[in-house]
């Protein structure tokens, strides 16, 4: 942009002369070369921070301003509006250059990583956050052990054992042991290390980590902090230790999980097929662990099994490997073959053995027809037992188990509530209750069922008190049938239902039968027993031009509710018209 508003500016000048065009594009090309290095004029006033760092160790600089809270050394996660930018200089005279991404030095969030850290790294290193830190420098100096005068000095990579008492120790301590320093600040992944009341196996001693015992989460990057007073100026030394954590050597050989000893697999000619072998290996802290497959136990390095590893690490308690053979297809060489799987770690070695066996397609099918048959004999019998379960059931009632009503000491089989209505009130072209409760009623269940009704009007003679002939004919009987009407609900009949409801309470043989005679609103007032006895008792709807027929489900339900009850009658008249109906069935 700035070369062109130079040359249309001094555009017929540069015209007449060549030669000045040239010296123009040479200057501008010059300073775009430059723009790589910047002068922050706005930091010169900073006040720095000063580091000392050991060469070849790792070391870790943060962006972040000297605060005595802080708790941590760098961050992992940044808001994306705060962009770190980090700016480098040899001396503090020098332009500054800006730090581009790179493996050494790392830029990751708000702190720059060295791995390791060499002597070139010294110098002045400038950092800005936008919208947080306007400009902060630090000054960095890179020793060798002697330069720092270290004695004795620790390594930087620890391996603990896990459940053990260890301890991790600062190696700079042993640095600068001439200069006066502070104690020792600990840091683990970048957060300061205190005593906690929930951690009491975690103490610090003496400028020392102490770890009674060790946990697999003890595992992780440590940075230990000291300043030195070197005459007016506070240096801070900085060093980091990998700590590991590890078990104890496995002293087993490999686990083969699958296959296990001889394994017949079935395989199919032409077609593609994948050896699998699980192997569990325990922990070591150098790995060997080597899984193969061979053919004939023998690695022919000429075929060259396509072969495959997946790991399954389980940390302090080993790893879990999948090893893949892949057959492009199975021939009769891979049929007459033994393939070995081998495994090998530190402690010995494990095989075990593949055999290839022909798959039998006709047997196969045979099993699938077979399969295929049963399951649709098993859908078709379950269609038709749903179908005709009360057929079924009341057959099976009648021929194979015992009359229940046989010295139970009760006179009526069930006992008829129904609403008591003026002959005025039912202007209905349908049957009424009072004519299905007296005619319909008594004409199937007595003259073709062979049962005993109990009807008030009818079977009780007048005289006594109405509610103690009322209950003492429920006590009489083995089921209460109730017809249920609008009428009812709301009327003085409902009683009946409530003494029906005690009386089945204190004796377990009396059932109750509810015949939705017409559809009606439950009313308010209704005792809570009833209202229960209306939810949870069987319901057998009464559908009008429907039901009426002696063959319809309606009656096959009531007589599967009533008492069994083997009769001359019965037997005669419904177990012979099921039974039948039965058989025709099965012989369509």
């Amino acid at each position: 942009m700035i070369l062109k508003e130079i040359v249309l500016e001094y555009q017929p000048k540069l015209m007449k002369k060549p030669m000045l065009i040239f010296c123009w594009i040479l200057v501008f090309l010059v300073r775009a070369a430059k723009v790589g290095e910047i002068n922050l004029l706005g930091c010169s006033h900073v006040e720095p921070l000063w580091y000392h760092a050991i060469r070849d160790e790792d070391f870790v600089l943060q962006c972040a301003l000297p605060d005595r809270h802080a708790s941590h050394i760098y961050n992992n996660s940044l808001p994306k509006h705060h962009k770190v930018k980090w700016f480098w200089s040899q001396k503090d005279e020098d332009p500054l250059k800006a730090l581009k991404e790179s493996s050494n030095p790392a830029l990751q969030v708000d702190a720059l990583w060295f791995k390791p850290i060499n002597d070139s790294a010294s110098g002045v290193y400038v950092c800005m956050i936008q919208g947080k830190i306007p400009c902060l420098k630090i000054v960095l100096e890179v020793q060798t052990k002697e330069e720092a005068k270290c004695s004795d000095y620790d390594t930087n990579i620890l391996y603990l054992l896990v459940d053990n008492g260890n301890s991790i120790t600062c190696p700079g301590m042993k640095c600068y042991s001439h200069i006066k320093k502070s104690d020792v600040k600990w840091y683990k992944d970048g957060y300061q290390i205190k005593y906690l009341k929930r951690r009491q196996s975690l103490k610090l001693k003496h400028n020392e980590i102490y770890l009674n015992p060790t946990y697999e989460k003890d595992a992780g990057m440590y940075v230990c902090d000291y300043i030195l007073y070197d005459n007016a100026t506070k240096w801070t030394m900085r060093t980091v230790v990998k700590v590991e954590v590890i078990a104890k050597n496995t002293i087993h050989p490999p686990n083969l999980l699958y296959p296990n000893g001889v394994t017949i697999l079935e395989a199919e000619l032409g077609k593609p097929l994948e050896l699998e072998c699980r192997v569990q290996f325990g922990f070591e802290r150098v790995p060997l662990m080597r899984v193969t497959w061979k053919r004939n136990n023998k690695e022919n390095i000429n075929e060259k099994l396509n072969q495959e590893t997946s790991i399954y690490p389980k940390g302090l308690k080993g790893h879990t490997l999948l090893h893949v053979a892949k057959l492009k297809e199975v021939t009769e060489k891979d049929l007459r073959s033994n393939f070995t799987c081998f495994a090998e770690n530190l402690v010995g070695n494990a095989t075990a053995v593949i055999q290839l066996k022909r798959t039998q397609r006709v047997f196969l099918l045979y099993i699938l027809c077979s399969a295929i048959s049963t399951l649709f004999v098993l859908l078709l019998c379950t269609a038709l037992i749903y179908q005709y379960w009360i057929e079924i059931v009341l057959v099976y009632r009648s021929y194979l188990v015992r009359n229940e009503t046989m010295g139970d000491g009760k006179e009526f089989d069930a006992f008829v509530s129904y609403a008591k209505l003026d002959s005025s009130e039912n202007d209905s072209p349908l049957i009424s209750e009072e004519k299905f409760a007296l005619e319909l009623l008594p004409d199937m269940l007595e003259n073709k069922y062979g049962y005993k009704l109990c009807i008030l009007e009818r079977d009780i003679l007048p005289g006594g008190a109405y509610t103690d002939e009322v209950v003492t004919a429920i006590k009489q009987s083995r089921r209460v049938i109730i017809i249920l009407s609008p009428a009812y609900v709301s009327g003085s009949s409902i009683f009946e239902l409530q003494a029906a409801v005690n009386c089945a309470l204190e004796d377990k043989k009396i059932k109750l039968v509810l015949i939705k005679f017409q559809a009606f609103q439950e009313p308010e007032t209704l005792p809570a027993e009833v209202k229960k006895a209306l939810r949870i008792l069987p319901v057998v709807t009464w559908k009008p031009f429907i039901s009426a027929a002696p063959d319809k489900k309606f009656w096959k339900y009531m007589h599967y509710h009533m008492p069994v009850k083997t009769t001359k009658m019965l037997s005669n008249c419904s177990l012979k018209g099921s039974f039948q109906r039965l058989l025709s069935l099965l012989y369509q």
